[in-house]
């Protein structure tokens, strides 16, 4: 689920501060804590490559976070797709793979245990 800034319903608008909130952008309450993720990913990047070997090929930790710049593919383990692009909201629900079509700069909010598990079969599978 992705939504662009201009989209974001608007709560407060006064002179000098606008506020938009976006209300059950999903539900944190079945994970661990939160941890925060600040990546910087270079265009061409796929990590379907070393989600091999975990359940469906796939990141099973959902995310939270904006899109600072540039855009990523996001391909759920349904076959659906969708591109998120600089200065979107984000969730991306457990069973996704992340492909980088231009430069990206991305802050995610991720159960930290459940992504850290992810994080390290990726280093895994780096290493060889």
């Amino acid at each position: 689920m992705r939504i662009s800034k201009s989209d974001i319903p608007t709560k407060i608008d006064v002179p000098g501060a606008v506020a938009r909130q976006a209300v059950d952008f999903g539900d944190p309450s079945a994970y661990s804590s939160l941890g925060a993720e600040y990546f910087s990913l270079g265009a061409g990047t796929d990590i379907a490559p070393l989600l091999a070997g975990l359940a469906d090929d796939a990141c099973h930790a959902p995310h939270w976070g904006f899109m600072i710049a540039g855009e990523v593919v996001v391909t759920y383990t349904d076959g659906s797709e969708e591109t998120c692009r600089d200065q979107d909201l984000f969730y991306w629900a457990p069973g996704h793979s992340v492909r980088v079509t231009e430069a990206a700069e991305v802050i995610l909010f991720s159960p930290a245990v459940e992504h850290g598990a992810v994080l390290d079969h990726m280093l895994a599978t780096m290493a060889g």
